[in-house]
């Protein structure tokens, strides 16, 4: 697939697909937890510890219930599958480079705590998606920008220590590597489209729409094509028929 094509807006299987094959292997995970009375826990991320490095690749996959998964399971599709779908050429490395720097940034300032969940990964994809849209002024981007914020802005509030039961450093941390992510991928990534009058090679003498206008910017009034509809007339015959009638009398 050629660059150009990667930087355009068009809908293939893949923008809903690997955000679902990604859900699908945390339901797995689940699933074989409760299934076989599993505990994966101790594979989360556990700060300043170097067992708990492990948990920078596996502790997305890892949910404390039904309720932590559940809200962790509908903002990763929308915001993974926005990522797929807006930022096609850079979201494997957004994707991936988050998730490590997300769980590593987690590692160095998180409690002496097991830290799972896939809460930190949504919090990067929220946060450079925000951002991402409204520095490259573009207007695709900026509209997805603001659906972002209207939808999970409120999410904020939680990379701030207000419950102890949740991974506020997580969160923190994820935000933080969007916003960061948001300034290093700061290329165009979707192509600006240029109308003809934009393009260089442009010349008004030969555009159609143009030449009904002098250099002063006065609108020309095509007199010859007005003389000539006025002038043209039309001359419509009569012809009336009148048929006798015979009348026959037998006699």
């Amino acid at each position: 697939m050629s660059m150009s094509r990667k930087n355009e807006l068009y809908y293939s299987n893949d923008v809903l697909l690997y955000p679902l094959l990604i859900l699908l292997s945390i339901v797995v995970v689940f699933w074989i937890e409760s299934r076989f009375n599993f505990n994966f826990n101790y594979l989360g991320i556990y700060p300043r510890k170097f067992e708990g490095l492990r948990g920078i690749l596996f502790s997305p996959f890892i949910h404390g219930d039904t309720k932590h998964l559940f809200n962790n399971s509908i903002p990763l599709i929308v915001l993974s599958s926005a990522l797929f779908y807006f930022y096609r050429s850079i979201r494997w490395k957004v994707l991936i480079y988050g998730l490590l720097l997300t769980g590593l940034l987690t590692w160095f300032i998180g409690r002496p705590s097991n830290h799972i969940g896939a809460s930190g990964v949504i919090y990067m994809l929220t946060a450079f998606l925000m951002f991402r849209g409204i520095l490259s002024k573009q207007y695709q981007l900026t509209a997805l920008s603001f659906g972002v914020i209207f939808l999970y802005g409120s999410f904020i509030w939680y990379i701030f220590p207000t419950d102890p039961k949740i991974s506020w450093e997580g969160h923190l941390s994820g935000f933080l590597v969007g916003v960061v992510f948001a300034f290093i991928f700061n290329k165009q990534s979707l192509p600006n489209k240029k109308y003809a009058w934009q393009k260089e090679d442009y010349d008004p003498s030969n555009d159609p729409f143009m030449k009904n206008f002098d250099e002063d910017g006065n609108f020309i009034e095509n007199k010859t094509d007005v003389e000539d509809i006025t002038q043209t007339t039309t001359n419509v015959n009569y012809i009336l028929k009148k048929k006798k009638l015979k009348r026959e009398n037998d006699l």
